[in-house]
């Protein structure tokens, strides 16, 4: 008999339109595997996604700019074709938030954590973040939240530079635009002009206080709190290889037992009473050898399949387990094991594992995926680079203003359309950098 209540099926949302979004696929797969049937609302027209075998249905995703209203109609259709409750998962942060706030209006025909309040909005709000953190005594780069140009400047030099901006809600920055949702300003010049695109972004500006990267400093911890709030499935990782370097999703992450790491998730989720999937980023000082805790993501890591244990169990399926009020099996953690994202970092797909390893794209027994991945990922490439030669063609004069670094990529798309000062908003851009998410 099978651990799994496969009457109940899965949704999972998601709608930026990052066609290289490998975390889906671990999810579609992770459930399907287990005999659940598997719906996804995504645009996967031009995804090696829609290839797996595992997929039982793709249904259109709400438009780029949508509202928490129309994305909550969206998901409704898809219950009426389905016609029986299923497990939603969102897998980004603005869906994240806009099934938080329709939760209510959900419940009756998708299964989903009982979460407290607003919680997966305060979180995914890197200011609101901050916050959070100052109030839990979570250690937390220094963040400071400027109300003008002017003092965007004199933040700059407060925490001394270079510093990171970052806008609070991420997936509300506008596509085409020229913003990112994170870059390393290195003068208070460029902090001030930054802050004047505030309106633009659709939300507030942050500037924080610069920690280096460096080897064994970049730590994240995947886990599922169940409805008890115990952290269960997951573990701690370690990114050893990232895109873009220093900063950015993980390329390259191995399983690593860490005390620290593992004691801060389970108490930051502890006292908040954080109900579901989650994927916390953490860095650690050079300096004073803490970690400070970077991003809150309440959805599901894009590399969660690296924390797969003796039992099969990852969050996904602790999910589902645990919303269909199943037993989790105990398994015995694998650590050592490694998750390669093949098209960002092919040699590490060829190196060695002795500790086992999971591929992002590639799987013995769904190679479709695998096989599509590389004729779209050669054409992404080559279209990116034309776009690069296009804009050297047109690049600045000398003695222009330098644009910021991109250090990090972060977000997705929907929620509501927010002002400046942080309300909530709508759309992000699909890029692979960004949507793949740590």
């Amino acid at each position: 008999m099978s651990l799994f209540d496969t009457r109940v099926p899965a949704v999972l949302l998601r709608t930026d339109r990052n066609p290289f979004h490998h975390g889906t696929l671990g999810a579609v797969r992770s459930l399907g595997r287990a005999g659940v049937d598997v719906h996804v609302v995504a645009d996967c027209a031009h995804s090696p996604v829609r290839a797996s075998r595992y997929v039982t249905g793709l249904h259109t995703p709400p438009p780029p700019g949508a509202s928490t209203e129309e994305i909550a109609a969206a998901l409704r259709r898809v219950a009426a074709r389905i016609a029986r409750p299923a497990v939603l998962i969102a897998m980004d942060d603005a869906c994240a938030v806009a099934v938080s706030r329709a939760r209510a209006e959900l419940a009756p025909a998708f299964l989903l954590p009982d979460q407290p309040g607003s919680l997966p909005e305060r979180v995914a709000d890197k200011a609101e973040l901050a916050g959070v953190c100052a109030s839990l005594g979570v250690p937390h780069p220094e963040t400071l939240v400027p109300d003008g140009p002017a003092e965007a400047a004199r933040a700059a030099w407060r925490l001394g530079l270079p510093v990171v901006a970052k806008w609070s809600r991420p997936w509300l920055v506008p596509p085409g635009g020229g913003l990112r949702s994170t870059v390393l300003v290195r003068s208070a010049r460029e902090a001030g002009e930054l802050y004047r695109r505030a309106e633009e972004a659709g939300s507030r500006l942050l500037l924080q206080a610069f920690l280096p990267p460096g080897p064994d400093r970049d730590w994240f911890f995947h886990g599922y709190a169940d409805r008890t709030g115990a952290v269960r499935a997951g573990g701690p990782g370690r990114k050893t290889r990232a895109r873009p370097r220093g900063a950015g999703l993980t390329a390259v992450g191995r399983w690593s037992p860490n005390p620290q790491v593992q004691a801060l998730a389970e108490r930051v989720t502890g006292q908040l009473g954080y109900r579901g999937v989650f994927d916390l980023d953490f860095r650690r000082c050079g300096a004073t050898g803490g970690y400070h805790l970077l991003d809150f993501n309440p959805r599901p890591g894009a590399q969660f399949r690296l924390f797969t244990d003796s039992a099969g169990l990852d969050v996904v399926r602790a999910l589902h387990l645990d919303l269909t009020h199943r037993a989790l099996p105990d398994g015995v953690a694998r650590p050592g094991r490694t998750f390669v994202v093949e098209n960002y970092a092919p040699l590490s797909a060829l190196r060695p594992a002795p500790d086992g390893r999971e591929l992002a794209w590639h799987a013995p027994d769904d190679r479709a995926p695998g096989r599509a991945l590389w004729s779209l990922w050669g054409r992404h490439v080559a279209g990116r680079l034309l776009d690069r030669a296009r804009r050297r063609r047109g690049r600045p004069a000398a003695g222009a203003p330098a644009r910021a670094r991109v250090v990090r990529q972060a977000g997705a798309p929907p929620a509501d359309r927010a002002d400046p000062a942080g309300r909530a908003g709508l759309p992000d851009r699909p890029d692979d950098d960004r949507a793949g998410s740590h």
